[in-house]
């Protein structure tokens, strides 16, 4: 187990959560419905989305890796061919193939109760999963994030981060000075 791994978090999004998350992003967080995993270092390193924004835009993932020094470190996996890889082994590997089937439907389902859970229309066809789920890998950040928040989850995702550096070694990626802990979302 990478010692990334951190109990599950109460998804509040306090808002020192969100200052910290604005500057690991360099921009303010967008449909933000809760810290999904913390780092280590304490400071969330993946955030829960809204399937829709606001304005009915569908946004890209549920579970957004916001760390940059994390995001960085599985940049280079992806630059050094690992997707490429994994995708292959999905044609070779049929208990690999129903572990990423498996991962896909929970990441629908995941997205389905967020919509339900804020009124709006689930999104459609081909864009309820995110990284490529389940026919082929196409963004590890994506899949870290399943992983990172739901643990044993998306097996691409393990590897990946079975892969990377301890990223929070160094310590936080960002220091936020406000130490408020009201939380942004009621809980």
């Amino acid at each position: 187990m990478n010692s990334a791994e951190s109990p599950a978090p109460d998804g509040r999004f306090t808002s020192a959560d969100r200052a910290a998350v604005e500057l690991q992003l360099g921009r303010a967080p967008r449909g933000v419905r809760g810290v999904a995993h913390r780092c280590p270092c304490g400071l969330p390193d993946v955030v829960r989305t809204a399937p829709r924004l606001e304005d009915g835009t569908p946004f890209p993932t549920t579970y957004y890796l916001t760390c940059p020094r994390a995001a960085s470190a599985i940049g280079r996996l992806e630059a050094d061919g690992l997707m490429r890889e994994m995708t292959d082994r999905l044609d070779t590997d049929p208990q690999l193939r129903a572990a990423y089937e498996k991962a896909h439907e929970s990441y629908v389902a995941d997205r389905a109760a967020l919509a339900r859970a804020d009124g709006v229309e689930p999104l459609p066809e081909g864009m309820q999963s995110a990284g490529g789920m389940p026919t082929r890998v196409k963004c590890l950040h994506a899949l870290v994030g399943h992983e990172l928040a739901a643990p044993g989850t998306n097996p691409f995702g393990r590897e990946a981060l079975d892969a990377l550096p301890d990223w929070w070694a160094k310590g936080p990626c960002v220091h936020v000075d406000d130490d408020t802990e009201e939380s942004e979302d009621g809980q």
